[in-house]
């Protein structure tokens, strides 16, 4: 680039070159200069979450009477435009930067100082827009804010579609029974219908302990400042500003309990991603058990058949893949690594601080992002479009030498071990073998061995 696509711009460490159409100032650009490492930048919801905490900030400041009316409007409609995504790509700063995160608040204090002032009296970064504020209370505030929109808005509703997808596809295939299998070996029937109700527990359970992180994580460290004492800001300053981010949100927002435990530590946000982890590991179940039942169709298990979205092989024709249950299972493993990174950044608060605050802030938004997007795809694309193979299911249900076990209470445990070996060698159905073997009739062995009946529980006397 040449002089002419550059201006000057200083900081409290001297001049430094910002290329002429950059919205950003110096700190910015020593921190793009700084921090060339992954590439990533800090995500669309974190900085939305950072424009609502500078526009809610100068509506407080002006009605505790210390910011004038006038910046604090331009303040808070230059924050606004950032909020709603105007201007991110004049937030360049990698998520591998300074831990407390005070890159990417100067980030937002001068791209809205500088929007500011376009619009009539000179804004300051720090004297204004950072007016009663800390990175050190900005950043955390900023992730409880973003995680918890990103959980209301996507996350809790991409849940809730697939509980729902499930729970109808459940009430769909009520009366299809199946070989159960435990230890991926054939056991007792069950009905598909059971089968799947068991996932959309889990779905439903990983809804409510989402949701039950909630408290936690609408509490802000917003009014903290630097350390936790609240310098330089207006003792009101944190219950307005929470109050002030709980109107623009619809969240119940609220001021912490204790500054020095959101600044020095990062637990809710720890607690949150070990909720989106065990969301994830339900989702890889899910999904497994889908690729189990799909395979084949001829030489796997074959008892569904999941949509065909797209060719499956470049060398084999005709085949097709279990797509989207791959696609989850991938999501899930990288949800679990994710938060084993934020396990790790939550241990990184010494004293006062905790110092590894953009990569929990990445991690935990991207785990968000992926659970939601997942779900929807799972239920949209493989769960709701499903088809089953009856006769595939009964064949297996004929065969299946362990339904023998709803005779214990008549014949025996021992009896019907002997029975249940001697179909196995010999690929005889069990009801032949029983017939064979034992005093009782066929229709009542046909009773007994009912594999609907069975997957009612109980004893068959």
């Amino acid at each position: 680039m040449s002089e002419k696509g550059y201006r000057v711009e200083h900081d409290s460490m001297g001049e430094l070159k910002v290329p002429a159409d950059a919205l950003w100032g110096a700190q910015t650009q020593r921190a793009v200069q700084n921090f060339p490492i992954s590439g990533l930048a800090m995500p669309r919801a974190f900085i939305r979450a950072l424009g609502l905490i500078k526009a809610s900030a100068a509506t407080v400041n002006q009605g505790l009477g210390v910011l004038d009316a006038k910046r604090a409007k331009t303040i808070e409609a230059a924050a606004l435009e950032v909020a709603e995504g105007r201007h991110d790509r004049h937030f360049p700063i990698d998520v591998f930067q300074t831990g407390s995160g005070t890159s990417t608040n100067m980030n937002a204090n001068e791209v809205i100082a500088h929007l500011a002032s376009a619009k009539g009296e000179p804004v300051h970064p720090n004297d204004h827009v950072n007016m009663g504020q800390s990175s050190n209370d900005v950043i955390p505030t900023a992730i409880h804010v973003s995680a918890a929109l990103e959980v209301k808005e996507k996350l809790l509703p991409a849940l809730k579609h697939l509980a729902e997808t499930i729970e109808a596809k459940s009430r769909e295939t009520a009366k299809v029974i199946k070989t159960g299998r435990t230890h991926l070996m054939d056991a007792m029937p069950v009905s598909l219908g059971q089968e799947l109700s068991g996932w959309a527990a889990q779905v439903r359970n990983g809804i409510a302990r989402v949701e039950a992180a909630g408290p936690r994580l609408n509490a802000l460290a917003q009014g903290g400042t630097a350390v936790g004492t609240g310098i330089n800001a207006h003792p009101e300053f944190g219950k307005r500003i929470a109050a002030e981010l709980g109107k623009r949100t619809g969240i119940p927002f609220k001021t912490s309990d204790n500054y020095f435990e959101s600044l020095s530590s990062q637990d809710a946000a720890v607690e949150l991603s070990g909720q989106l982890k065990t969301v994830a590991v339900s989702l890889m179940k899910i999904a497994n058990d889908l690729r189990w039942m799909n395979s084949g169709p001829l030489a796997g298990l074959g008892e569904i058949a999941l949509p065909a979205l797209q060719p499956g092989s470049s060398i084999m024709p005709g085949k097709v893949n279990p797509v989207i249950p791959e696609a989850t299972a991938m999501a899930a493993a990288h949800v679990i690594g994710n938060d084993m990174a934020v396990t790790v950044a939550g241990q990184s608060g010494n004293f006062q601080l905790n110092v590894m605050l953009p990569v929990i802030a990445h991690n935990l938004l991207e785990s968000i992002l992926l659970l939601a997007n997942v779900s929807r795809a799972l239920a949209d694309s493989a769960i709701k479009g499903f088809s089953v193979n009856p006769e595939r299911l009964q064949e297996a249900l004929d065969k299946n030498p362990i339904l023998i076990t709803a005779l214990n209470a008549v014949i025996g445990y021992e009896k019907g071990a002997a029975i249940a070996k001697k179909a196995y060698k010999e690929r005889l159905p069990i009801l032949d073998v029983a017939k064979e073997m034992t005093d009782l009739s066929e229709a009542r062995l046909k009773e007994l061995l009912d594999p609907a009946e069975l997957t009612k529980g109980g004893i068959k006397e």
